[in-house]
């Protein structure tokens, strides 16, 4: 049932994100998705019914709408070139999909549980979230220096 919830969660999701990141912006958005996901995760290890399926409907709903707002984003800082930037990230995103259950079944083997290897996806997406974080900053500075050098952005 818990698989069941995360897929109909990832149905509308990239609608309902290209919706709210028209309204706060493509990097908020995707900075506000990857903080759900990251609870999504750690979610179940809470233990029972109702934080599984929780956690299955933030994980659902965010880790295909943070595909789209990123190959979105590459649409639009790549716009001469896309097609070769998606196609490094779906490479990356293809190797980590199939290590990321690899390593995570090896440290179920030896720890008896999944718990190591959702710690080890909430870690990985938040060193994510800080690198979103310093990258919102470098933008943040970059709009500054274009205005105090007399270009408006």
């Amino acid at each position: 049932l818990v698989f069941l919830v995360l897929g109909l969660s990832a149905v509308p999701a990239c609608i309902v994100w290209d919706f709210i990141a028209r309204r706060v912006g493509y990097l908020n958005s995707l900075l506000l998705s990857f903080v759900l996901q990251i609870v999504g995760i750690l979610l179940p290890l809470a233990g029972g019914l109702i934080p599984a399926f929780v956690g299955a409907t933030l994980f659902g709903g965010n880790f295909i709408g943070a595909v789209s707002l990123v190959l979105t984003m590459v649409g639009r800082y790549y716009p001469t070139r896309p097609a070769k930037m998606m196609g490094k990230m779906t490479i990356a995103y293809g190797i980590a999909q199939i290590a990321g259950p690899a390593v995570t079944g090896t440290l179920a083997a030896r720890g008896g549980s999944y718990a190591d290897g959702l710690y080890m996806a909430a870690a990985v997406m938040a060193v994510g979230t800080v690198l979103l974080v310093v990258l919102k900053v470098m933008a943040a500075r970059g709009r500054e220096n274009a205005v105090t050098a007399g270009n408006p952005v």
